[in-house]
């Protein structure tokens, strides 16, 4: 498998997260956002969205990454990223969710770049418009997981997969855990796991570039 990836793409980290639990091997194409590769042509044919990740499987490309992990887990059923039961997984789901679809969207380096180039937002302001949308979403998943250790028991599921990233992006902006100890625990719990160790942004080869 060939990934396009960049160290510090949330969405890529989640899906080296995944690729790493099922023990898959992979080869990374770094894809340098900040230069702006994910605009050019060559990459545009890889996936016309021009955002990472992108896996491709050998004959089909995988694009977004809730499909790519969805996709990771049907393919590999082993070990599973949701647990038993219905509802214990509505409620994994639920926290990905929150996450991928209501933090990380207002939260990624395409809408801070349109507030700051195209809305006139200074940094300070853009900073602030960052953690208050990750305040607003860890406040609620701090009353939703129930961990020990990891966000939903026993063992790493989608929801930490998620949740370590976002994790990763707080702390690089200064937003304290302070008030959020079981996602902080949810967060040591995963760090002591070589998945979760060979995935982080510093462990990345694009990383000693940037």
């Amino acid at each position: 498998m060939k990934l396009y990836t960049y160290f510090r793409s949330s969405a890529a980290y989640r899906v080296r997260i995944a690729l790493n639990l099922k023990g898959v091997s992979y080869e990374s194409v770094a894809i340098n956002l900040l230069k702006g590769e994910q605009r050019l042509a060559e990459y545009g044919a890889i996936n016309p969205q021009h955002r990472l990740p992108a896996l491709d499987i050998g004959g089909s490309i995988l694009t977004q990454s809730p499909a790519i992990i969805e996709y990771l887990d049907e393919a590999y059923p082993d070990p599973p990223l949701l647990p038993v039961g219905a509802v214990n997984r509505a409620k994994v789901r639920a926290v990905a969710s929150m996450i991928g679809c209501d933090i990380h969207p207002l939260n990624n380096s395409g809408t801070l770049a349109y507030l700051k180039n195209r809305l006139g937002h200074d940094q300070v302001t853009a900073d602030a418009w960052y953690a208050h949308w990750v305040r607003a979403g860890f406040d609620a998943i701090e009353a939703l997981i129930e961990p020990g250790p990891f966000a939903f028991g026993s063992r790493p599921t989608m929801a930490d997969i998620y949740l370590v990233p976002q994790v990763f992006n707080a702390r690089r902006f200064d937003i304290s855990l302070a008030d959020y100890p079981k996602i902080a625990g949810a967060d040591v719990a995963c760090s002591k796991l070589p998945a979760f160790e060979r995935a982080a942004p510093a462990r990345q080869p694009d990383a000693a570039e940037s």
